[in-house]
């Protein structure tokens, strides 16, 4: 793990998604962060361990999702798929597929594996996977403001965790998207989904890929957008958190109650043509109960000395 020590910082966006702003400063007290994502791993441990089955690897209750036919409901989860072509980029349906036995082991469906794959982010884990693993390691889930205070390296404001180009020299900081999402991947960074954690360099604190490769969960319940700026210095939030008071629901499926959790980091599919939060400030919402193929976490430490 890597100590970050606490202060304040502007935390937030005016500049890009509305769910950003308003851009205000917060203070946290110092913590340790996990150096890299939870791997295959590490993840793998964990499960040897403890016999631990994810979320993925379970038939959904149907209880818990009124209206849903039994043959709906299956162990699987999301993957992304490029499609042929689309009709625009407003519906994520057309790349996103549930795909029966897909999970941390087989994370492009039943034929898939992690063979070669270890020291790359474990995938398709839900906010309970994520927090079991955390609890098993003596650690917790970031907060939103943690992990975005230990993303930005020490650069308050920048754009992005390296500075405020994005490929500085044209070198690649970060496994993202280059060409046109969803239908074609230039690969110019070399990978074409998630990378080794360590594959691109570390940001200013020394920690890695916070930028890039998998969105990460944090402990936050989901608003949709972030509390005004403090008018004055004695006023500034120290470690705020995301409560339930502020969870929201999926308007889509208004039957179904699952809060969401903050997303943070941007993944190998954010691109400069569709999604640019491969930056600090972004953030994205995620039910709880679900997995995909571009979604890991880390963990912190608050109390102790690692």
């Amino acid at each position: 793990m890597i100590r970050i020590d606490g202060g304040t910082f502007r935390m937030g966006s005016d500049h890009h998604y509305p769910e950003e702003a308003p851009s205000h400063r917060v203070s946290v007290d110092g913590f340790w962060i996990d150096r890299t994502p939870v791997t295959n791993r590490d993840f793998k441990i964990f499960v040897n361990a403890t016999g631990y089955i994810t979320t993925a690897q379970i038939i959904p209750d149907i209880s818990d999702y009124p209206g849903a036919l039994p043959y709906m409901l299956y162990a699987g989860s999301l993957v992304f798929t490029p499609p042929a072509r689309i009709g625009n980029h407003s519906d994520w349906r057309q790349w996103w597929r549930f795909m029966k036995g897909a999970n941390w082991r087989r994370p492009y469906g039943p034929k898939s594996n992690i063979a070669d794959c270890d020291d790359h982010p474990v995938v398709h884990v839900s906010y309970a996977d994520a927090l079991a693993y955390a609890t098993w390691a003596g650690k917790e889930l970031p907060t939103e403001a943690e992990w975005e205070f230990a993303a930005r390296g020490g650069l308050d404001d920048a754009e992005f965790a390296w500075g405020d180009t994005l490929t500085p020299d044209g070198r690649h900081m970060a496994n993202i998207w280059q060409g046109n999402f969803p239908l074609t991947n230039d690969v110019e960074d070399g990978f074409a989904r998630t990378s080794p954690v360590t594959a691109f360099p570390p940001n200013g604190y020394g920690v890695y890929d916070m930028i890039g490769n998998v969105w990460e969960w944090t402990s936050d319940f989901w608003s949709a957008r972030h509390a005004a700026d403090a008018a004055k210095p004695c006023c500034i939030p120290q470690n705020p958190r995301g409560g339930p008071e502020a969870a929201s629901y999926d308007l889509c499926q208004p039957a179904i109650r699952i809060p969401r959790k903050v997303l943070k980091g941007g993944s190998h599919l954010c691109a400069p043509n569709y999604c640019r939060r491969y930056r600090p400030a972004a953030r994205h919402a995620e039910p709880v109960d679900t997995s995909t193929s571009h979604v890991g976490f880390r963990c912190v430490l608050r109390n102790g000395s690692q």
